[in-house]
């Protein structure tokens, strides 16, 4: 937060993203209908996932695809690196992905020597700078033009880029070659729709359509929540998924893609594979309450509503889902060992569930997240949350909830309260008390009245 670059990357580019989402739906009279349209359509989905998974690998294997299941990221690498050696394969070009960084499948490639080349310009910008994606949609939204242009200069050895196109020509100088170059393709997938069998997949670009084309065999990897029923629904997400992430009528590219290259087409792969992975999914679908999770289709706009998340960045969630609903997933996917802090770390403002598309409740997930968190300290060795600190904390929380629930407790704790407070004020704030110098080095209260309302009140 003290850095002044980053404040000044993300504040510039959340403003203008949140700015274009807002300005796109209010143009949009259809918007709310179908955000609403949206959520039934991933409701329906998501309470018959077995049946939409079954009907979709079906599909997937009569238009001459392969799927393969993964139930967790090492099982997933182990069938996309088995792949990559059998076709001895030196290349991958990969478009944006963010179940890929999940997985860790370009180290995995690396570690097996694929060399796995980032396609999407910011996850090339991040990749070349040995860094990891810090938003959803804008992997380098941390980084400014000045930080992106000496990071080519430096990497590339080629004279300072002077303007944004330039950029984004060195990038595409350097890429293109590699599409026709590369053994393996490798995407994500935005939407799978399980009554043709087809991966539809959402860019602006152009890269994820020639990393699925030109190369021989292409891999697609897919979390299993991204299964849509038809096309028709793919038409209602269309409509709301570009203006929600970036403030577009419609992305520059969809690609819908049935089966491998056929005979007579001229381009295409001969192989198309399907990597769905679990990873974690099966407990969010079996909470009856986080389930509504998998409603996300990765728009971001929770992100760039969110306070938090606008002034401590991506990077601070400490995995590849940040934001409002990387903090209700991750301590599910991860366990709460790894992610206990992040569910507290929202001010339960409601904005990420009303920029939503899909009109996920974030807020109360949140705090079902927070209540799981609390209960599993007590048997389980959580950092923060269990030992004495643990402890400490349950106990208050506790003596705060015993004294909300009796007017007679509840009446002495503000007389409490208000004689300590006036022990501490100065010019109407208080600014210090004890055991408290950390929690207000940020913060202050004002001053406490001298009598309560009903105490003034009952004096009428």
């Amino acid at each position: 937060m003290a850095d002044e670059r980053l404040q000044a990357a993300l504040s510039d580019a959340t403003d203008r993203l949140r700015d274009r989402r807002a300005q796109a739906f209010a143009e949009f009279p259809e918007g709310e209908r179908l955000r609403d349209r949206a959520r039934q359509i991933k409701r329906h989905t998501i309470d018959t996932l077995d049946t939409q998974l079954s009907l979709l690998a079906e599909r997937f294997e009569a238009v001459g695809g392969v799927v393969h299941w993964a139930e967790d990221a090492a099982r997933a690498k182990e069938v996309i690196l088995g792949l990559a050696t059998e076709r001895k394969a030196k290349l991958a070009v990969k478009s944006k992905s963010m179940t890929t960084e999940e997985l860790g499948l370009a180290d995995a490639l690396s570690d097996a020597g694929i060399t796995p080349l980032e396609t999407d310009l910011g996850e090339y910008i991040i990749q070349i700078a040995g860094e990891t994606p810090s938003h959803i949609i804008v992997p380098a939204i941390h980084k400014t033009f000045d930080d992106v242009a000496d990071l080519l200069e430096e990497k590339h050895g080629t004279a300072r880029c002077e303007e944004h196109q330039a950029i984004t020509q060195e990038a595409r100088d350097r890429l293109r070659s590699s599409f026709l170059e590369a053994d393996l393709g490798i995407s994500g997938v935005n939407f799978a729709v399980a009554e043709t069998g087809s991966l539809v997949i959402v860019e602006n670009e152009g890269n994820a359509r020639l990393s699925t084309s030109l190369p021989r065999c292409h891999i697609a990897v897919m979390g299993m929540e991204k299964v849509v029923p038809d096309l028709e629904a793919v038409s209602v997400f269309l409509r709301i998924l570009a203006r929600s992430a970036t403030g577009q009528k419609m992305s520059s590219y969809v690609s819908v893609i049935t089966g491998p290259r056929r005979s007579g087409e001229e381009d295409g792969p001969d192989e198309l594979h399907l990597v769905i992975v679990d990873n974690g999914r099966s407990k969010l679908l079996a909470d009856r309450a986080l389930r509504e999770s998998l409603y996300c289709i990765r728009c971001g706009a929770c992100l760039n509503i969110c306070p938090v998340y606008r002034h401590a960045g991506g990077h601070a969630y400490g995995w590849v889902y940040p934001g409002p609903i990387g903090s209700v997933i991750n301590p599910t996917l991860l366990g709460p060992e790894r992610a206990a802090p992040l569910p507290f770390a929202s001010s339960l403002c409601g904005a990420c569930r009303d920029v939503c598309p899909v009109r996920i409740n974030l807020p109360h997930l949140l705090l079902h997240q927070r209540d799981a968190v609390v209960r599993a300290s007590s048997t389980a060795r959580i950092p923060g949350r269990s030992g004495f600190k643990g402890w400490v904390e349950r106990s208050l929380v506790r003596a705060y909830a015993r004294v909300m629930r009796s007017e007679r407790l509840y009446g002495r704790a503000g007389r409490l309260a208000r004689g300590i407070g006036a022990r501490f004020a100065s010019g109407g704030r208080i600014r210090r008390a004890p055991g408290l110098g950390a929690w207000m080095s940020t913060r202050d209260f004002p001053e406490p009245p001298k009598k309560s309302f009903r105490e003034r009140w009952e004096e009428k």
